[in-house]
């Protein structure tokens, strides 16, 4: 049983139910599976299940816990900052892909 450790930057959704929820109402959560760390209090970029870079996010609370299922999971709540320009989702898209989604190469 351990933590994973999230990347500062990354907040990625695997529900667009999710997502909408966060975009539509300004406030949102969603479960990941196995226990996680989530910087609160800090903001982070939210990206869609596609890698898509869509908006800034505050961490409001991350809960590590085992559901009804037996299952690690971490719920996290957050609130919408802003949504990104075009031009900065364009941007942090590829960035996040060369650091985090893509195919790592060496060196």
């Amino acid at each position: 049983m351990g933590f994973q450790t999230e990347f500062n930057s990354v907040c990625k959704f695997k529900s667009e139910q999710e997502l909408y929820e966060l975009l539509e109402y300004g406030r949102g959560k969603m479960v990941k599976k196995q226990f996680r760390v989530f910087p609160t209090g800090q903001k982070v970029i939210a990206y869609s299940p596609d890698n898509q870079a869509v908006a800034i996010v505050r961490i409001l609370a991350s809960i590590a816990e085992i559901n009804f299922q037996g299952e690690e999971v971490t719920e996290v709540e957050m609130e919408l900052v802003r949504r990104l320009t075009e031009e900065e989702s364009r941007v942090q898209t590829a960035l996040a892909h060369e650091m985090f989604f893509g195919e790592h190469s060496g060196g």
